[in-house]
């Protein structure tokens, strides 16, 4: 229980109430009085209150729980933006070119797919500036694994596609209420100004999935599935068929997705 509000475990709320990590989160923002912050999932507030003594010009937080809508307006008035939505369904489209300051405390059930769906964003470098995302520590660990490693998967060669990321710090589940079974990681991510130009992202989900929904094959039974002429394909891109998918890096499916595309267009 924190500020007399219980989690809810339907929602997978973890309070964060390190005082040290608060600041740490806050700091790293590197906010000044020209950003706009979004909040997603801000809880009790308590890194909320510790953003807005950095005195942002325009602070909106997404909180799906009515719960802490209700607390959030009591603790902090009209010097926040309430909305009561669900982040993984919020239009964050209405705040194109607000180059904004993101944070948030990610459930874990929603985590990866609230990320995609900002990585999906079309002009995403001038929507946001940073995100300030803590994840569960497996899927930190898959966001940021390397060609070869065992975490390494989908979600790196999406992830790295549009954003350079930055890891900060693990945390313990004691700097939580309650505490998860599990470690958690803070991230940072950057928009890239320059990235693979792909047509569609769905494009890059679709050829990662096929590759690594069998992770242990050799990459010639994907390559056969999209591509007639497979044995070309892997030519060009100086591949031997009997590599596994976790062998190839970011670029080369960057490289594959943009021959699919041009085989549907």
């Amino acid at each position: 229980m924190l500020n007399n509000i219980i989690a809810k475990k339907s929602l997978g709320q973890n309070f964060l109430k390190d005082k040290k990590i608060i600041n740490l989160i806050a700091e790293i923002g590197d906010i000044n009085n020209n950003d706009t912050i979004l909040e997603v999932g801000p809880g009790t507030g308590n890194l909320t209150e510790k953003i807005l003594e950095k005195k942002p010009k325009e602070f909106v937080v997404i909180e799906k729980d009515k719960r802490m809508i209700d607390h959030l307006n009591k603790r902090f008035g009209n010097k926040i933006k309430v909305i009561n939505e669900d982040m993984l369904k919020f239009s964050y489209e209405i705040y194109d070119n607000k180059n904004l300051i993101i944070f948030g405390n990610l459930p874990y059930n929603v985590s990866t797919q609230v990320l995609a769906k900002w990585i999906k964003i079309g002009n995403l470098d001038s929507f946001c500036k940073k995100f300030i995302l803590m994840f569960q520590k497996e899927v930190a660990d898959r966001i940021i694994a390397e060609t070869n490693s065992k975490s390494y998967g989908r979600l790196s060669v999406l992830s790295n596609w549009k954003l350079d990321i930055e890891k900060i710090l693990d945390i313990e589940p004691s700097s939580f209420v309650p505490s998860p079974k599990i470690n958690s990681t803070l991230l940072k991510l950057t928009p890239k100004k320059k990235y693979y130009n792909l047509k569609d992202p769905k494009n890059l989900e679709h050829i990662t999935n096929i590759f690594f929904s069998q992770r242990r094959k050799m990459i010639k039974q994907p390559l056969k599935f999209l591509f007639k002429n497979f044995e070309d394909i892997a030519e060009n891109l100086n591949l031997e068929l009997n590599l596994r998918p976790q062998n190839l890096n970011n670029l080369t499916y960057y490289k594959i997705c943009e021959m699919y595309e041009a085989l549907i267009d």
